[in-house]
């Protein structure tokens, strides 16, 4: 069973809604209901977003890196701290360009 398969059936049943109760309450069809909880389509970041609000729950997002042991960021320590202010600036904003585009996919 997907994640969002398992968070939306847990929403549901936690809210005390049937399928077709939480169906009509986001305006969607019970069967659209179904085969997310199924794991048989995925859905959309909206649509699990407004099927949790359809039953009294939150959707919240927490991103954080992680520290891997081994890590070829380490290695970049040296070559990062040899730029000169105006290419550490400009390294920045290709991230934050990369990031932006990543998150409109």
């Amino acid at each position: 069973m997907s994640t969002a398969a398992a968070l939306l059936r847990q929403a549901r049943t936690r809210a005390g809604l049937s399928q077709r109760a939480l169906a009509r309450r986001a305006r969607t069809a019970q069967s659209v209901i179904a085969r997310i909880e199924r794991g048989q389509t995925s859905p959309s970041w909206d649509t699990l977003e407004r099927l949790l609000t359809a039953a009294n729950y939150e959707m919240v997002a927490h991103t954080e890196p992680r520290v891997v042991v081994g890590s070829h960021m380490l290695s970049e320590v040296a070559g990062i701290l040899r730029m000169t202010p105006e290419q550490r600036l400009q390294e920045v904003k290709n991230v934050s360009e990369f990031l932006h585009r990543v998150r409109r996919v």
